[in-house]
Formats: structure tokens, sequence, C-alpha cells
């Protein structure tokens, strides 16, 4: 399966493949054609660019002109994993990738499947998820199979992945870090090795554009409504409301507070004790609410510190920033 599924990215077709974080959408990132029928797979816009994929570092060097000192220690460190790292690139590396920005993402997944299906298709695979675009993002094949059949060329399917959340994207292309997403990698864990980063303005304030591939648009979002609400004991009184109307009502929460509301869907998304449980199973959580047909959803938020980081990013792109 994996040679089958390296031979159609050899022949510029897209195919899907799990990473530890999330299924992607992969087609060879050195050619423009290949990679402009990933934005068409997604309907994703096209001056959204891409996170480039690799199975060995060495292959930096076919995509990018230089790897600062402060990289390579990064990527001693977090690679294969959940890290992305932007670096100046080279020519060679298609235009659609970079939307046009002289920059490019680069990561390792550390996904034994992924790295023997980039090593046998022999070229720098760009990927974004596998979902159509603003739909939560896959985290097993059968997700990818309900957004994308019919548009793609297939799916390597090796059941659930681990990390549930997007890498993290770091910029490392100036003399100071930035963090453009937040992700599987804490900004704990990088700055431990690096020292202090720069925040993006845009994950503070909807004002500001972002520039992180995956990030300038509303993402992950179900179909029914979503409200964050600061203070979960003010759900209930939501979804007395909410049922008043005649509306089909969720919530989504943890384990430890599960029992505590009564909704037409209750999805537990982890343990908040635990938030990597959290991440793991927050796509599949949101994508719950979709088949189960809630029109609008109640959620409760996590602490800002850590992986809550990227869960909350992700919740409030989902919600549209609707927080209460």
């Amino acid at each position: 399966m994996i040679k089958e599924a390296a031979l159609w990215i050899k022949k510029g077709e897209v195919i899907a493949f799990p990473t530890e974080t999330v299924y992607g959408l992969g087609a060879n990132a050195l050619d423009e054609q290949a990679v402009r029928k990933i934005f068409e797979a997604k309907g994703r816009p096209s001056d959204n660019p891409l996170i480039v994929h690799i199975a060995e570092a060495e292959q930096l060097n076919d995509l990018v002109l230089q790897v600062p000192s402060v990289a390579k220690k990064l990527i001693e460190q977090f690679w294969p994993g959940p890290l992305t790292i932007i670096l100046k690139k080279k020519e060679a590396v298609a235009e659609s990738v970079t939307a046009g920005l002289d920059t490019v993402a680069v990561r390792m997944p550390d996904h034994p499947v992924a790295l023997e299906l980039l090593k046998e298709a022999g070229v720098p695979v760009a990927a974004p998820s596998a979902n159509l675009s603003g739909k939560p993002s896959p985290t097993n094949g059968e997700h990818v199979y309900h957004d994308l059949k019919g548009r793609i060329a297939g799916i390597l399917d090796a059941g659930g992945t681990g990390v549930g959340v997007e890498s993290t994207v770091l910029d490392c292309s100036s003399d100071v870090p930035v963090l453009y997403r937040p992700g599987g990698v804490t900004v704990e864990e990088i700055e431990a090795i690096v020292g202090q980063v720069k925040i993006d303005p845009s994950l503070k304030s909807k004002d500001e554009a972002p520039l992180s591939p995956g990030m300038k648009y509303t993402h992950y979002s179900p179909n029914g409504s979503l409200t964050l609400v600061r203070n979960r004991m003010q759900i209930p009184t939501l979804l007395e409301e909410a049922k008043s109307q005649g509306k089909r009502t969720g919530v989504l929460t943890t384990e430890e507070n599960q029992d505590f509301y009564e909704a037409d869907v209750v999805v537990s998304c982890g343990k908040r004790s635990d938030l990597a449980t959290v991440a793991h199973k927050l796509y599949q959580s949101l994508r719950k609410f979709d088949e189960e047909k809630a029109e609008v959803i109640f959620s409760e938020i996590f602490p800002s510190e850590e992986m809550g980081i990227a869960i909350m990013n992700r919740l409030e792109k989902a919600a549209g920033g609707n927080i209460i």
C-alpha cells in the first residue's frame, strides 16, 4: 500500500496519509500542478501556504537557503516530531506551496507510515490537513473519506493519530524565532532549548493577519454554531434558552464534568487533568456534533498554558472568536 501511494505521488497525484498529529493531504512539493490539486480537493484558498514534509534532515538542502543555528538546535531536539520550522526558501519549491512568500514551512513527521511513504516517494511532500477547508481536521481514515471521497487518488489508512492537533509552527527565518501556530510542541518546550520566542500578534488579536500555514481563515468548525463559555456554570442556562427555541443542543466538556449537563449531545474530549487527552480527541469530538446534528453547541474553555494554548487556539478558530 505504501509503495502504491508513493507511486501516485510520483505521478503528480494527491494522497492522504497519517502523521502523528492529523492526516495530511500530500503531493510533490516541487510539482506546481500536483500542489494545485491539493487546493482543489480541499477547497482551500490559494493564498494559504502549505507545510512541506520530509523524511531526512538532509532534504532541507533542496528546499531552503540556509539553516540557522537556532533551527539546527530545534531540529536536533524535536525532529521527527510535531514542530514545523519556517526558513528562507529556494526557488525549487512550487510557488503554490508558499503562496508567494519567500519562506517555506518544513517538518519531519514522527509516524512510521508517513516516514516510509516519504522515503519511498523520494520527494518532499506538501501536505495540509486532509479535510475540506474549514472543517475539523481528520484524525482517522474515516474522517478523510467522509470529506474527500472522489476528490483524491487515495487514502493510506493507518488508524487513529496520536497528538490530535497540528504541529507547532515556528518562524526561524529571522534573528528571533516567532511562534505562528501553537501545536504538538509547547512554547515552554521550545524556550527550554532556544530561549524566549516572540508570539505572532495574530494569535492575540483578530485584527492581525496570520502568516502561518493553516491559520489564515476560520477552521475546525462543526456545522452547528459553537460558543465558548468562560464560566461553565452559565452553560445550563444557555442550554435552556436554546432548547426553548427548539434547537438541538450540544456541550463540549471533559470527563470530570460530563454528568453536569443536560443537553441533547454531551461530548467528553478527554480529561481536564491531562490536556494531552483533550488535544488527542478534540477534532473527533467536534465531528461528533455533526454526526448527532447538534445545532447550538457550548464549550468549556481550557487553561492557556502548555498544550492548552493549542487547544484554545483551535477552539477559538472553530467558534469564529465567539466567546462569552
